[in-house]
């Protein structure tokens, strides 16, 4: 039987990792981690450092494998993801016999949280279609709560709901119904500009927890072009980027109505 370890990393900074993160990589057999190209190659240095800063079992044994890229040409979104998740937990499965067999406890380190807005676990079912598996998975910081800790900001009003989406959705169905905050992931094309700007605040923040952090806040249409402009010269200069944002209606970024 192999025990999959789902370790929550949070949002790149090593100090967000929690003690059950520690122990649980420390418990590890194998621990995987995936090379997404050289665009992204201090992705997988964060997390080798994170292995190296707390890893204290020696029989831990640390491989890597290159993640395979979503294609283009597959037509609609969804059946394109599918096909995506497919060929990596194929990848994983590979990755698990070749280095591990069909026995023991292999971990795989995950940006934020494995359960909000990440797909990792949905891949791991894949995995245990053809392999005996278990899933643990060890929470960690979010992305979002990282973004409200930089700007010192709830994320909901008093006794008001709060929204999490994603950029496509906003794009093509505009602002949810039935809440006046709304956090946005996954979102690289700025959809926020597909939005009336009045009377909405936005608080935008890029690699959020890491030494590059970059945050940005105020009233929509003013910052809006600047978040753009800031954005891709950030992407320019590292290859890639990470960010997310809240939008809030009819309050300003220092939280006054």
């Amino acid at each position: 039987m192999i025990e999959l370890l789902l370790v929550g990393i949070g949002t790149g900074n090593p100090d967000h990792l929690t003690l059950q993160a520690v122990k649980a990589l420390n418990s590890a057999d194998l621990i995987l981690i995936p090379r997404k190209g050289e665009t992204k190659a201090d992705l997988a240095e964060l997390r080798r450092s994170i292995c190296a800063d707390v890893l204290t079992n020696p029989a831990t044994r640390i491989a890597e494998f290159d993640l395979p890229v979503r294609d283009p040409g597959t037509p609609g979104y969804i059946e394109r993801v599918n096909d995506w998740h497919d060929a990596i937990a194929g990848v994983w499965r590979q990755a698990i016999l070749d280095h591990l067999g069909r026995e023991g406890r292999v971990a795989l380190l995950v940006w934020g949280d494995p359960s909000l807005y990440d797909s990792t676990l949905r891949i791991a079912e894949r995995v245990a279609r053809d392999l005996p598996v278990t899933v643990t998975v060890i929470p960690g910081i979010t992305s979002l709560q990282a973004l409200t800790a930089a700007h010192a900001i709830p994320i909901n009003d008093l006794g008001a709901p709060f929204v999490v989406t994603t950029g496509r959705r906003l794009r093509d169905e505009g602002w949810p119904e039935g809440a006046d905050t709304v956090a946005v992931m996954l979102d690289g094309e700025c959809s926020f500009r597909a939005l009336p700007p009045e009377g909405v605040t936005i608080w935008w923040g890029a690699y959020v927890g890491m030494e590059e952090e970059i945050t940005l806040a105020g009233p929509l249409a003013e910052m809006s072009d600047r978040i753009v402009e800031t954005r891709a010269k950030a992407r320019a200069d590292h290859g890639w980027i990470m960010d997310i944002y809240v939008l809030r209606r009819g309050q300003d970024a220092n939280g006054s109505d």
